[in-house]
């Protein structure tokens, strides 16, 4: 028997904000994530480009949106786990908006 059934409705576990934007910018506004994954994560982005070399986001920025993704669910004490937090979509939508938000900063020379 399901909880829901001895309640007669059912549990809404949705988070009320859009994760993939609440996560980036909690990527980018938390000193210590930042500091130690997010500004390296850039800076070999910016390496890449200017030395031309291949840049694949999804593995160069993936395992960093994990580890942001379980230090945001310890942080925030979200109800889930770190490997349901995020759907396939959701982690790669981070990942694009990422890598389009910060090769703009790099082309216009932010990072130097």
């Amino acid at each position: 028997m399901k909880i829901n059934e001895f309640f007669d409705q059912t549990i809404d576990d949705k988070l009320p904000f859009d994760v993939v934007d609440d996560m980036c910018v909690f990527m980018r506004n938390d000193p210590m994530f930042y500091r130690k994954s997010f500004f390296p994560a850039i800076k070999r982005m910016q390496d890449c480009s200017s030395t031309k070399e291949k840049y694949v986001p999804e593995a160069e920025l993936g395992p960093m949106v994990d580890k942001a993704t379980s230090l945001y669910c310890s942080k925030f004490d979200i109800n889930k786990r770190p490997n349901e937090l995020l759907t396939k979509e959701e982690r790669s939508s981070i990942i694009k908006k990422i890598h389009a938000e910060e090769m703009n900063q790099i082309k216009k020379g932010e990072y130097k």
